[in-house]
């Protein structure tokens, strides 16, 4: 009844499409009806401490507004976001066209394939150290961790996407007189175009966990140097859990982001309709 009534509220407002029958309407609740379910257990979880060294959802609020009202919420978001751009979208020019160019060359590829492979397992953070010597602490230390993060994997996928192409496809646009630059072009690009998408998306999310651990450490402004500031003056975990919360709902938008180009008529060949 409860239920009954809240639709026909929403309904009368708007908010909801009059053809929307309440089982549809349950089943796109669910999720943030589960959420809620996860906040009120929080809440309580949170207020059952003895310690109180976790806070709870409200107080997690109240420090995001803190944030904001003294201009460091926005100031930390742009300056993760400023190196992310920049590492990743380097990364992206330089991987994407040399991994394309090593996959449509066999020699190529097994001459520089082994290196790839022994560079990709290495954690970007256990680059930190040489980082901060070359470059010093601040942005560019940043920026190289992230283009080290995002450079080998694109690198690798690309390779991949190559390799996966139908050798049917090459030889018909040799047949039709393309030269190499116009075969790379209208044949390679478009084939493997939705793999790189793929590619591009989980990158993202791999540059984005790498920019905040690199912020704990090399440079003084951002998320990650956030969460650490604000355990280090003075225990600060409601501040530390808003750092938290802001970098998953970032890292979601920006999924949803990368995640939009796969709608591109274009593209939508290469996905699996559900």
């Amino acid at each position: 009844m409860f239920f009954n009534d809240c639709v026909s509220v929403l309904k009368r407002s708007g908010r909801i499409r009059k053809g929307l029958s309440p089982a549809k309407l349950l089943v796109r609740l669910r999720p943030w009806l589960f959420l809620g379910s996860l906040m009120v257990v929080w809440q309580f979880g949170a207020g059952r401490q003895s310690t109180h060294i976790l806070p709870g959802p409200l107080s997690v609020a109240a420090g995001i507004v803190e944030l904001a009202q003294r201009g460091l919420l926005l100031r930390y978001i742009v300056a993760s976001l400023f190196r992310v751009t920049w590492g990743f979208s380097l990364a992206a020019v330089l991987a994407i066209p040399v991994g394309l160019t090593i996959g449509s060359y066999r020699r190529w590829e097994m001459a520089l394939n082994p290196l790839l492979q022994v560079l990709r397992p290495i954690s970007p953070l256990a680059w930190i150290p040489i980082s901060i010597l070359w470059f010093g602490v601040g942005d560019v230390a940043a920026i190289f961790l992230i283009f080290l993060a995002s450079f080998l994997p694109l690198t690798v996928s690309a390779m991949n996407a190559v390799a996966g192409i139908a050798p049917v496809h090459i030889h018909a646009g040799q047949n039709f007189g393309l030269g190499r630059a116009q075969l790379i072009y209208r044949v390679l690009f478009p084939a493997v175009t939705p793999q790189l998408i793929v590619a591009l998306r989980i990158t993202l999310g791999i540059a984005w966990l790498v920019v905040v651990a690199a912020e704990m450490i090399a440079v003084n402004s951002g998320l990650g140097f956030l969460i650490v500031d604000a355990r280090n003056a003075g225990n600060r975990y409601d501040l530390v859990v808003a750092g938290m919360v802001m970098i998953g709902v970032i890292g979601l938008l920006l999924d949803t982001g990368m995640r939009s180009l796969e709608q591109i008529e274009s593209v939508r060949w290469g996905y699996s309709e559900d």
